[in-house]
């Protein structure tokens, strides 16, 4: 009910009134839709801590369990499966250092990792931060040139040592949008009644994703990537699994995450991830178009370019390698002519050294260097893959020949 109302608000106000520039970076974050941003503001003007017991608090708190149980029907979980964060990141740390103090306090031997060798820095980082300060031991287990998990090898890692605190995979690649086999993951680990969690920021509201049918453990998603806003986003983790809390203070979220909660950027993701669910079909078939569209007439347009990633991919997500030039010069000229993209991670921007996922890929670290994504959202239209093709060619070849200056 007041998802529809919100509907009918956003036909009559104009939200959409900052000019941007034609928008290819999606997988990086989103606008934020309409519907929750009116969600958001109406909120920001209401008073209610929603750990009070008093009327503003409890309508507050009212307003928070309409939101899970919006979050947790898009996902297929229960509401109380649902653990409200202030990021994706801060879910994903959660899981993995949760899991992994649970585990070896009751078992020192259960100190193994595994995880893939593409993951997001969400999900390295805080793997190696339990390396370096907790003793964990990590596999990190290959992927093909196509950016997927060599589930072999998983199994062998497991079945040499089943000693795991848990396996945590990516359920798509935020570079290169190809989709893992988690179903086959989860099987394999359960076998050995090891926990699975899954970063799937960049899943959630794009493909279908049930965590009921997965029956995995954790499940990480973020508001940002589905026209949410930022600074919010939840693991899913089952009602029976323990976890040790990274923060304490006043036992919010089943005593898992303890922080005063946010409740107009909750009521906002509740009502994107229930926009996201409405309209998971419609949006992936367009977006889909979309995508060959625009990658179809890129290869045709540029020279010496090649598309990277699988078949089984995320319906937004565009990935290149243009052979000779540098994807900073890449990025940086095509932002001159009114194109947002980007060159990987919009986590690892700035940062001097090429995309590990391209490298765990087999590309040399000059080819991941050549490289660029370009990600579609829900309000991309054609117009936006008329504006990169219409300069797309252009921009490559001046960068071609700005790198082979340079080296001279």
């Amino acid at each position: 009910m007041w998802c529809r109302k919100l509907r009918q608000e956003s036909k009559r106000a104009n939200l959409n009134d900052v000019t941007v520039s034609t928008y290819l970076d999606h997988a990086a974050t989103t606008p934020m839709s309409d519907i929750a941003r009116i969600a958001m503001i109406d909120e920001l003007g209401k008073i209610g801590n929603a750990s009070s017991l008093h009327g503003s608090g409890r309508r507050a708190r009212k307003v928070v369990e309409e939101a899970r149980e919006a979050i947790a029907r898009a996902i297929d979980a229960t509401p109380g499966e649902i653990v409200l964060t202030g990021s994706g990141t801060e879910a994903n740390n959660l899981a993995i250092k949760g899991l992994y103090w649970k585990r070896v306090q009751e078992d020192p031997a259960n100190n193994r990792i595994i995880s893939s060798s593409i993951e997001h820095h969400a999900v390295m980082d805080p793997i190696q931060w339990l390396v370096d300060h907790e003793g964990a031991q990590v596999t990190w287990v290959s992927v093909n040139e196509r950016a997927q998990l060599n589930v072999d090898e998983l199994v062998a890692e497991i079945e040499r040592d089943p000693k795991v605190a848990l396996v945590t995979v990516m359920f798509a690649n935020n570079e290169v949008g190809t989709l893992q086999p988690i179903t086959r993951i989860i099987e394999a680990a359960h076998k050995y009644g090891i926990p699975v969690h899954t970063d799937a920021v960049q899943a959630f509201g794009k493909v279908p994703l049930s965590f009921k049918d997965l029956d995995i453990d954790a499940l990480t998603i973020s508001g940002h990537k589905i026209g949410g806003p930022l600074g919010i986003g939840a693991l899913i983790v089952k009602k029976n699994l323990d976890l040790t809390p990274v923060l304490h203070g006043g036992g919010q979220e089943r005593d898992i995450r303890s922080g005063t909660l946010d409740t107009p950027a909750i009521r906002a993701l509740g009502v994107a991830a229930q926009e996201a669910h409405d309209h998971l079909s419609e949006r992936a078939v367009r977006m889909s178009a979309l995508r060959a569209d625009l990658t179809a007439r890129v290869l045709a347009e540029v020279p010496d370019s090649r598309s990277n990633g699988d078949a089984e991919t995320l319906p937004g997500i565009s990935h290149f390698t243009f052979v000779g030039a540098e994807g900073d010069a890449l990025l940086l000229l095509l932002d001159a002519q009114g194109i947002e993209s980007s060159t990987g991670s919009a986590c690892s921007a700035g940062v001097p050294r090429p995309s590990h996922v391209l490298v765990a890929m087999g590309m040399s670290e000059t080819e991941a260097r050549a490289s660029l994504r370009f990600s579609l959202g829900f309000n991309s239209i054609s117009a936006d893959i008329d504006a990169l093709v219409s300069v797309i060619g252009g921009v490559v070849e001046r960068a071609r020949r700005a790198g082979q200056v340079s080296k001279r």
